[in-house]
C-alpha cells in the first residue's frame, strides 16, 4: 500500500479510536517528528569463537557503547540516564530461531548485568518474548537463574481487551487469539496486546541481524509488534500487510511510551534462514549497534543484510523499506540513510 494510502488506514484507526477507544489505546500521538539519528557501532573481533559470543568482550562493548550513546562518563552513569532504579524494564529478544541465529543470550547477559550493576532490582528486569518454549530453548531460562530476573512470555501473559490494534483487515483467528471462537460484527479485526507489556515502565529492544522475506529484517519494529498481541498471521502474508500494521500498532501509547533504546546484535550476521539456524549463511561481524531509533537500526540492518548477501554470491532478494518509510511518516524514527549518523567507535588496542 502506498504511504498515503496507508495514512488514511491510520486515519481512520484514529476515528475509530476517538469515537470510544480507552485513552491507553489511543495511536495519534502529537509528538515531533525526529530529523536526525545517531548510531554508535562498537566491533570487537574476539567477540565471537566459531559463531560462539564470547561474555567477557561483549560486556566490554556493551559498556563502551552506552557511555558513547549516552555521552556519560560511566557505564553505571550511563544506564541511570536511561532507567531509574524504579524502573520495570523489559528486555524485549527474538528467541525463536535459537540462541545462536536470534538474540544470543551473551548480549543480553552483558544487558542484564550493567542494569543490576546501575541498582535495578533482578525482579524488576523482564527478559521476554511471544512464546515461553522459545525462550527456555534458546537458554534465557538459563540466564534468568543465574541473576534472578524474569523471563516471560507475550502470549502466557494474556491480553487485554481494552487495549488493542484496529483495521478492518481480517485474517483467520487461532487458539490463542482473544477473539477466537466468537462470532459478531466487527470479530477478527483487532489485535489485543498483551497484558506483559503494561507491566514494564521501559522497553529495550535486542534484536538480531537475521533476515525477513517480507519485512526485510527481523528487527526492533517487526519483532515488537508481532511479538506483542494476538491475531497477527493476518499480517505475515504480504509485505504490505506487514508495512501497514506494523507501524500503526507501535504507535499506540502502550508502545511508544516505553520504547527507551535498541541494540542490533550484529556479532552474526544471518542473511538467508529467517527463523532457522543456518550458519552456512551466516558471516560474523562481531559487532553491536545503538541507538535510540528503532527505524534507523532496521535499515541499517536491511542494507547490511543485501551487501553481505551479495559479497557470498547468494540470490539477490530486493527488500522493501515500505515498513520503515511508513514508520518514518508517523515519527517512530529516520528510515533515509542521509539522515543516519553511524558513529564507528576505534578497537580496543590493549
Amino acid at each position: 500500500m502506498k504511504p498515503f494510502a496507508w495514512y488514511l488506514v491510520g486515519l481512520g484507526s484514529m476515528l475509530w479510536l476517538s469515537a470510544g477507544a480507552s485513552p491507553e489505546a489511543t495511536n495519534a500521538p502529537a509528538r515531533e517528528a525526529p530529523r536526525r539519528a545517531r548510531v554508535v557501532v562498537v566491533h570487537d573481533p574476539g567477540a565471537t569463537l566459531t559463531f560462539t559470543p564470547q561474555l567477557a568482550p561483549v560486556c566490554t562493548m556493551v559498556d563502551r557503547a552506552m557511555t558513547h550513546l549516552t555521552a556519560q562518563a560511566t557505564p553505571g552513569e550511563a544506564w541511570r540516564s536511561l532507567v531509574t532504579t524504579q524502573d520495570i524494564v523489559g528486555l524485549k529478544v527474538f528467541s525463536r530461531p535459537g540462541a545462536t541465529s536470534g538474540t544470543r543470550p551473551a548480549v543480553v547477559e552483558a544487558v542484564v548485568k550493567g542494569l543490576l550493576a546501575a541498582g535495578l532490582p533482578p525482579r524488576q528486569v523482564i527478559v521476554w518474548d511471544k512464546n515461553i518454549a522459545d525462550l527456555r530453548q534458546a537458554g534465557f531460562f538459563r540466564l534468568a537463574e543465574r541473576y534472578g530476573v524474569r523471563v516471560a512470555g507475550s502470549a502466557e501473559a494474556g491480553y487485554d481487551e481494552k487495549v488493542a490494534y484496529e483495521t478492518p483487515l481480517l485474517g483467520q483467528l487461532i487458539w490463542g487469539d482473544v477473539e477466537f471462537g466468537r462470532t459478531g460484527q466487527g470479530v477478527g479485526r483487532r489485535s489485543f496486546v498483551s497484558k506483559l507489556i503494561s507491566e514494564m515502565t521501559k522497553v529495550i529492544t535486542v534484536a538480531p541481524l537475521l533476515n525477513h522475506n517480507l519485512a526485510g529484517v527481523s528487527g526492533h519494529l517487526y519483532g515488537l509488534a508481532m511479538g506483542s498481541m494476538d491475531n497477527t498471521l493476518r499480517f505475515e502474508t504480504s509485505g504490505d500487510r506487514l508495512a501497514d500494521a506494523v507501524p500503526d500498532a507501535l504507535i499506540l501509547d502502550v508502545f511508544y511510551d516505553r520504547l527507551t533504546f535498541h541494540i542490533t546484535d550484529a556479532l552474526i550476521c544471518q542473511y538467508e534462514g529467517e527463523e532457522r539456524q543456518l550458519l552456512h549463511y551466516s558471516k560474523p561481524l562481531n559487532e553491536l549497534w545503538f541507538s535510540k531509533d528503532p527505524v534507523a537500526l532496521d535499515v541499517l540492518a536491511v542494507e547490511e543484510l543485501n551487501r553481505q548477501r551479495q559479497a557470498a554470491g547468494a540470490p539477490g532478494v530486493k527488500a522493501s523499506l515500505q515498513l520503515y518509510e511508513n514508520a518514518s511518516l508517523v515519527w517512530l524514527g529516520v528510515s533515509n540513510p542521509r539522515q543516519i549518523e553511524v558513529v564507528r567507535l576505534p578497537e580496543r588496542t590493549e
